[in-house]
């Protein structure tokens, strides 16, 4: 086993080549955008990204627009007719939730902000690592000339992308889990869904800025405690933890849209859409479909997925 005795350590300067080849998506200056900082950033940018996107979608249901109607996947009557919650009712929840949402942001994250140095020991870090793993499956002399060679472009590749991305991806998981796990107990559970999760089923037929629509300590334990706790276990900085959560706000609203629109990307590449989730708000799915927002693996994994064509089989039954 190699001991790594002819190895100069981690370079500063190829520590400062990796960090100055900075990807499309960073900016070194102290906040996103110089009007506020990193943390209202943070803040608001799920806030604004929830509107923004179900008013688009509303935009769509009032448009009646003829063309839109082979992609409903109910007709705009079964809105008002099959719902038990006011349009006043959903905006003062999901109102009410926001202003939950936001106080633990504030509580929870910090000014953010680039510290250049901590970069820079962990690009060195990362260094360290490749050596290591270049001398497992090479000699040391080798793995030598593979830094020298393509060092910078394999540190690079990890720091900027890989790790960013399984951090990203982690996340997602967690948050899966956090949310499958826990809807799954509110409804098992005849107390905490008669007490809690009953009122967002209150929409039996979804629409965009509804998505959010829950009893106040469901959607604080349920979607705010299970995206920080996400944040916090993948060691995100304040800019992935601003991404990951608009990204999981624009995923849940369209979720909840109730359009199936082979356009929309978020539809296209998640197996968790707007169809599967709408088939766990109807009475015969109900107990199907827990999985949200991103993935169905644990539907699948738990014997709980429901497809379309199984819904319909046992509406005719």
């Amino acid at each position: 086993m190699s001991n790594f005795t002819t190895w100069p350590g981690p370079s500063d300067s190829l520590a400062l080549r990796v960090r100055e080849a900075q990807p499309f998506y960073f900016t070194d200056k102290p906040s996103v955008f110089t009007q506020f900082s990193d943390q209202i950033l943070v803040i608001f940018a799920p806030i604004v990204a929830y509107w923004v996107y179900s008013l688009f979608f509303h935009a769509l249901d009032v448009s009646e627009s003829r063309w839109l109607d082979k992609y409903r996947i109910h007709e705009s009557a079964e809105v008002t007719t099959r719902n038990r919650a006011t349009r006043s009712q959903v905006v003062a929840a999901v109102v009410l939730q926001h202003v939950i949402q936001a106080l633990l942001g504030w509580w929870w994250m910090d000014e953010g902000g680039i510290d250049e140095l901590a970069e820079l020991t962990n690009i060195k870090r990362i260094e360290g690592y490749v050596f290591q793993a270049a001398s497992f499956v090479w000699s040391e002399k080798q793995a030598l000339h593979f830094l020298a060679v393509r060092g910078e472009q394999v540190i690079s590749f990890l720091y900027w992308w890989a790790i960013p991305l399984a951090q990203l991806g982690f996340a997602f998981f967690i948050i899966d889990t956090w949310q499958y796990f826990l809807h799954r107990l509110f409804h098992v559970n005849k107390w905490l869904y008669k007490q809690f999760h009953q009122t967002h089923h209150r929409l039996y037929v979804p629409y965009a800025f509804g998505a959010l629509y829950n009893h106040p300590l469901e959607g604080f334990l349920l979607d705010s405690v299970g995206a920080a706790l996400a944040e916090a276990v993948c060691l995100m900085s304040i800019r992935q933890a601003a991404f990951l959560f608009t990204f999981a706000t624009l995923k849940t609203v369209d979720d909840h849209c109730g359009y199936r629109l082979p356009f929309d990307p978020l539809q296209f590449f998640f197996g968790n859409n707007a169809d599967y989730h709408d088939i766990h708000h109807q009475v015969i799915g109900i107990k199907s479909n827990f999985s949200q927002p991103f993935f169905i693996h644990w539907d699948t994994i738990l014997g709980t997925r429901m497809t379309r064509a199984e819904l319909e089989k046992k509406k005719r039954r």
